[in-house]
């Protein structure tokens, strides 16, 4: 189901959200700051969404996640845990498997997030299966979100998973492309020789990193 026309924006439902956040990052960002944010997000996942029940939530979840890398990019970047983006075209498999496996195996260790070129409408249903299958779990929050600027310049890695040139490159940054198969349609079989080969690839990553 597509939507004839475009989303109208509810502003009388963000505006909750916009209360909380300010909340959340009182001295950081003014309203009117979280409120170009927050709109900007809805924005953008309304414009791929098909069903809008949860759209509200999510936009405050990518808001977030927008917010926070904005706030370590005026800070201190650099400084801290590493922070890894892992990039792909829907952020609906690869990148989405990509990131839960890493968050899973560094303990804390790292800061982790994911997006795409091109976000899908929903995450995969093999790839929550294959990684249950290794007793990794989607985070609750996770969803297709798209990539913005933001997020780039706040990661220390961003790493490639087969949207070739889309992802746009900030100088100091480390960048690692993984060509690993897309996931979409494929029998699980395949889907969990993905995530195997993504796995090693983490395997990689964990030991070039600095112990923290």
């Amino acid at each position: 189901m597509t939507s004839a026309s475009p989303p109208v924006l509810p502003d009388e439902h963000l505006e909750a959200g916009v209360a909380r956040l300010a909340l959340r990052y009182r001295g950081q960002f003014s309203a009117e700051t979280i409120q170009s944010v927050i709109t900007d997000s809805y924005e953008r996942l309304a414009e791929h969404a098909h069903v809008r029940t949860h759209l509200i939530v999510l936009t405050e979840h990518l808001t977030k996640d927008r917010l926070d890398a904005i706030a370590h990019v005026q800070g201190a970047p650099g400084v801290g845990l590493p922070r890894v983006l892992f990039v792909c075209v829907h952020n609906a498999g690869r990148s989405q498997m990509a990131a839960a496996l890493l968050a899973h195996r560094a303990h804390g260790r790292v800061v982790v997030s994911s997006a795409g070129t091109r976000p899908a409408v929903e995450i995969e249903p093999t790839v929550g299966q294959v990684l249950a299958e290794v007793g990794v779990n989607l985070s609750e929050s996770a969803f297709p979100k798209p990539l913005t600027d933001e997020v780039v310049q706040a990661a220390d890695i961003v790493i490639t998973m087969g949207c070739g040139d889309a992802c746009p490159v900030v100088p100091g940054r480390r960048y690692l492309d993984w060509p690993t198969t897309d996931p979409e349609g494929a029998p699980i079989d395949v889907v969990r020789g993905i995530r195997d080969e993504i796995d090693a690839h983490i395997t990689e990553l964990l030991d070039s990193l600095p112990n923290t």
